[in-house]
């Protein structure tokens, strides 16, 4: 399937490794341009490298109020255009609710809630007809995941504003969507697994509530990403999709 994505632009943020990047890495093998973001320089510009030319990266927070303009403004002066835009953030700390701090639900806001929802909201006025937002949230938009207190207050928050941004933008012919990925061989995935004290036995009781029995590979998702960012997906908007290996039994 051709998926419609040579020479357009498209921002992720959050995507020096994991899925944001596996989703730059299929961005640019289909002949999309892309622009990467994260708060570390150094893990920008290693990404960039191996990206090649189709790629550029910016090192910003999300949490920076300054975010979006400056990866339009990067988008804009080395391709010409912005199409659409992925929104990942880092995971905020891990632990039940009654062990977080004030401190930490202030920064994870910021940076997960209030950065994400900036980003969507100011990237979309440089949108035009065909435009697309994606948020990458988590299975704990339909249930909980033990161990993830803020996570799980602060993604099912976010997919509502996506279906709410879905209503808002659609007469413009901007789409918005989410997709919520499960147990993914990412670093983040791999420091859950590890913090319980033995990461083999929690990943191999994970493998076991997911029918297909394993953990997703990040290519994977970056294929399903690319997919619903790209003009294949054109009557798709207000959808969240699992990409978790039939882990979500929820309808």
């Amino acid at each position: 399937m051709d998926l419609g994505l040579t020479d357009r632009t498209y921002l992720l943020t959050g995507a020096s490794g994991g899925l944001g990047l596996a989703t730059a890495q299929q961005l640019v093998a289909d002949g999309a341009n892309v622009v990467i973001s994260s708060r570390s320089q150094e893990s920008v510009d290693r990404a960039v490298a191996g990206l090649g030319p189709r790629a550029i990266g910016v090192a910003v927070d999300n949490a920076d109020a300054t975010a979006p303009a400056q990866l339009v403004a990067a988008a804009q002066e080395a391709f010409g255009r912005v199409d659409g835009v992925l929104i990942s953030v880092g995971g905020p700390p891990a632990g039940s609710i009654l062990d977080r701090t004030e401190d930490e639900w202030r920064t994870s806001f910021e940076s997960v809630f209030l950065g994400a929802l900036r980003l969507a909201t100011e990237v979309a006025e440089v949108l035009g007809d065909g435009g697309s937002i994606a948020f990458v949230l988590s299975t704990s938009v339909k249930a909980p995941i033990p161990g993830l207190g803020i996570s799980n207050a602060l993604r099912p928050g976010l997919a509502m504003a996506a279906k709410n941004l879905a209503d808002e933008l659609g007469p413009r012919g901007i789409r918005v969507n989410a997709l919520m990925p499960g147990r993914i061989s990412t670093d983040r995935v791999h420091s859950l697994d590890a913090a319980t004290g033995d990461a083999d036995a929690a990943r191999a009781a994970n493998e076991r509530s997911i029918p297909l029995g394993r953990y997703g590979d990040p290519a994977e998702f970056g294929r399903a990403a690319a997919f619903l960012l790209s003009p294949a997906a054109s009557f798709l908007t207000g959808v969240m999709l699992p990409v978790d290996g039939g882990l979500t039994r929820a309808l």
